[in-house]
């Protein structure tokens, strides 16, 4: 059985699963699926006392991935206490007094649907049934609405208990009309809502069973799929991504806008940054700061053609905004604030401050948490062997003594030996502490091994870095141990440092790994992650090469007993290998990128990679 991970929303092929959110496929043996917790982005409450975060693990009987939201003391005074038991509970938030949290709640093979629940427990309330379900409520600022994204059916499309093969055929007139894990796009665009949130818990004749969805309202239209939402302070305006320039299908670039949700108010997108009037930027995430001033933004910048996104590394930019008769506008253009050659940054890892932002930065297979400020200066506040994948925080959030105030914030972190565990992290002195301990019952197998790190050179001189988990010596003997070089797809993506199941799989088999980053990789500069440009199987086949030589000459490797596996581009990679040298006795492509002529116009990956 295999059970398909949820991907983070935001990369597109170019962008592995691998980065910012541990991929969840195969595991140590089948019995441990159940046991691998990944707990997602966690919210802090207003006042900082309590966090709350939706965790979620693999159903074996089910062939779904299933789980609740949990609720946890900052101070660690209290375990953390399970807030809702519905199927699959998750994208929490909590309301701007405390009092409600907003999430989603999918029954079994059905579709998220808004619900809220008071955040201290009680029955939810769901606030939406739409017909392909709702993602990513924000709360507005004073709490009294909720916006969020939901795909819109062109009439006739997805019609509940029809039959697909009934509808009319599709036309196909543009390039980009399907994604993967999406399926077409073209015809249920995804728009933006907004919903009264109840004022009393028991007053639900409003929000009902049989009312439920009544009562949101649409507020956009038209041919733009809208993503990352964010409330203005002024409680009116929302913040999203969308493609809607006129150029939209034929590059990559994408605009932060501005909508107004008021009733009667004009629904158009403005467009924050204009692709139509020059902008090159590909937005992948908008945030404005508390009072409104300032936009934030995490983009890749795609060249004057809108389609280089070749180890474009995501950058965070600064736009003043100014409030005119209209709404916001933004007073000139985006200002880049990171390193365009050195700075990755992850847009799913990424929050407003008081002085600044905290996002993730991709570094040599971690996720570090960073504040970066209005003036450029960038401080890492969690690092190590870590990869961040969530950050939340709150202006009025503190910890510690009465009078000792003292900012704060909360991530979601993995590691060598752990899926996910949420830790508090004091923003003055960058310490940090973990709050929950959730792939302990996992480590208590006995059957996760801890990577050890390789660093070589490649045949030019190049370093090339990864890591080897072997199996357990004391059930497997001290070797030598048959030996699979693994690699990773993307190529614009990176092997991290957290639990990784595959590898923990083959090493319970008795198989010691290889894997690492070779030239092709993000994580370690535009310059790494572009080396094979219109150069596939160049310098990437010396790299992982070399990589595995530095490996073998541990005698617990068996040199005589070598594999190679990839998928994706790992899978183009490994084909290649068999082509060029018979040192492997095995080989396994999975998925493979194999047939760049076919794959355009066909896959739902996209046009523009071939």
């Amino acid at each position: 059985m295999r059970v398909s991970a949820p991907r983070p929303p935001r990369y597109g092929w170019d962008r592995s699963p691998l980065v910012g959110w541990p991929y969840y496929g195969r595991l140590m043996i089948p019995a441990d699926l159940s046991l691998l917790h990944a707990p997602g982005a966690p919210v802090l409450a207003p006042d900082g006392s309590f966090v709350v975060v939706a965790r979620t693990a693999p159903d074996l009987d089910l062939d779904e991935y299933v789980g609740q939201l949990w609720r946890i003391a900052v101070d660690g005074s209290t375990p953390p206490v399970r807030l809702t038991r519905g199927h699959r509970d998750t994208d929490p938030q909590v309301s701007p007094d405390g009092r409600w949290v907003a999430f989603l709640r999918a029954e079994p093979e059905g579709r998220s649907q808004v619900h809220v629940v008071e955040a201290t427990g009680g029955e939810p309330v769901r606030l939406t049934d739409l017909a392909l379900g709702a993602s990513g409520p924000q709360f507005s600022p004073d709490g009294s609405t909720l916006a969020f994204l939901a795909r819109v059916p062109d009439e006739g499309r997805y019609v509940h208990g029809g039959t697909p093969g009934a509808e009319p055929p599709r036309l196909i007139t543009e390039l980009t009309y399907r994604h993967d894990g999406v399926g077409f796009t073209h015809d249920k665009r995804r728009q933006l809502f907004v919903v009264d949130v109840p004022v009393d818990p028991d007053s639900r004749t409003a929000v009902g069973s049989e009312d439920a969805g009544q009562s949101a309202r649409q507020v956009t239209d038209g041919d733009v799929d809208l993503a990352s939402i964010s409330w203005l302070p002024d409680g009116r305006h929302v913040v999203a991504v969308g493609a809607r320039h006129e150029a939209r299908h034929q590059d990559r670039r994408s605009d932060a806008v501005v909508v107004d949700t008021a009733p009667g108010g004009d629904p158009t997108l403005r467009p924050l940054t204009d692709a139509d009037s020059g902008s090159t930027l590909a937005v992948a995430a908008a945030v404005p700061s508390a009072d409104g001033a300032v936009l934030w933004l995490l983009a890749q910048d795609m060249g004057p053609s809108g389609r280089d996104f070749v180890a474009r590394q995501t950058g965070l930019f600064l736009v003043p905004l100014s409030l005119q008769d209209g709404g916001p506008v933004a007073e000139g253009k985006p200002t880049r604030l990171t390193d365009e050659e050195a700075v990755d940054l992850d847009p799913t890892t990424f929050v407003a401050t008081a002085d600044g932002v905290l996002v993730g930065e991709l570094r040599r297979g971690t996720v570090v948490l960073e504040e970066i400020r209005a003036d450029g200066a960038v401080r890492e506040v969690l690092g190590g062997d870590v990869v961040v994948h969530g950050v939340g925080t709150s202006p009025r959030a503190t910890t510690g003594a009465a009078g000792a105030s003292t900012a704060v914030a909360v991530a979601t972190v993995a590691g060598p030996v752990t899926s996910g565990d949420v830790h508090v992290v004091d923003l003055v002195t960058g310490t940090s502490r973990a709050l929950t301990d959730w792939s302990a019952p996992l480590r208590d197998t006995g059957r996760v091994r801890r990577p050890a790190e390789v660093s070589t050179t490649a045949s030019d001189g190049y370093p090339v870095h990864g890591w080897v988990v072997a199996p357990d010596p004391e059930r497997f003997g001290a070797g030598p141990h048959p030996t699979i070089l693994m690699i990773h797809g993307g190529p614009f993506a990176q092997y991290t440092v957290a639990l990784f199941d595959e590898v923990q799989t083959l090493a319970e088999a008795g198989y010691a790994v290889v894997y690492g980053n070779p030239r092709g990789a993000a994580g370690y500069g535009s310059a790494h992650g572009s080396a094979i440009r219109h150069a596939f199987g160049t310098v990437d086949t010396d790299d992982v090469l070399a990589l595995l030589d530095a490996a073998l000459t541990d005698p617990a490797l068996d040199a005589d007993r070598v594999g190679v596996m990839g998928g994706s581009y790992g899978g183009y990679l490994t084909a290649w290998l068999t082509t060029r040298t018979d040192r492997f006795v095995a080989a396994v492509v999975e998925r493979g990128f194999l047939d760049p002529v076919s794959f355009v116009g066909s896959s739902d990956i996209g046009w523009f990679f071939g």
